[in-house]
């Protein structure tokens, strides 16, 4: 198995998980946070999405999904153009409202198709490149690529947690 096949299946499981955690869930449910500050699914799978798209696009000289598919508009969120979410306050979190689950889906599932034609695309030695030149040792897409992978980990998986957290709470 190559690096690249590795990163493929991380993505995969990545997409696979967002689904599951919005599955079903309502515009409430979708915006419910479970505790004052707290992020909602909606937020964390926009969130996990936005940085997904941005970063992949800048490491492979690519275009966002977000602004060349329209995403930005059919969201009308009220926030920035580019905004990924990074160190939003609890008001900002409260901006990321969706009417329905398949809204941060279809934006996922756009976002996901864009990284595996990159990744598909890719050699070991690509993995070499730096694309990042800001951080001592500067970052090469292999550890930007982790990095994203990682960060959608976990996102997700707290996305599947406040799902878990609200569907208690109504049982």
């Amino acid at each position: 198995m190559h690096a690249k096949d590795i990163l493929i299946d991380g993505f995969g499981r990545v997409q696979e998980e967002v689904h599951a955690a919005v599955e079903g869930l309502d515009p409430d449910g979708l915006g419910a946070r479970p505790a004052a500050g707290a992020n909602s699914v909606a937020w964390l799978v926009w969130h996990l999405t936005r940085v997904q798209d941005d970063h992949v696009a800048d490491a492979f000289g690519l275009d966002q999904v977000w602004l060349t598919q329209d995403w930005e508009k059919r969201f009308g969120l009220d926030l920035p153009r580019r905004d990924t979410g990074y160190g939003h306050s609890s008001a900002q979190v409260a901006k990321v409202r969706v009417r329905e689950a398949e809204l941060l889906t279809g934006y996922h599932d756009a976002v996901h198709a864009q990284t595996l034609t990159a990744l598909r695309a890719l050699t070991a030695a690509d993995l070499e490149r730096v694309v990042d030149e800001r951080w001592d040792p500067p970052v090469t897409l292999g550890v930007r690529l982790v990095s994203v992978l990682s960060d959608d980990l976990q996102h997700v998986g707290q996305a599947a947690y406040v799902r878990g957290i609200l569907q208690s709470a109504v049982a």
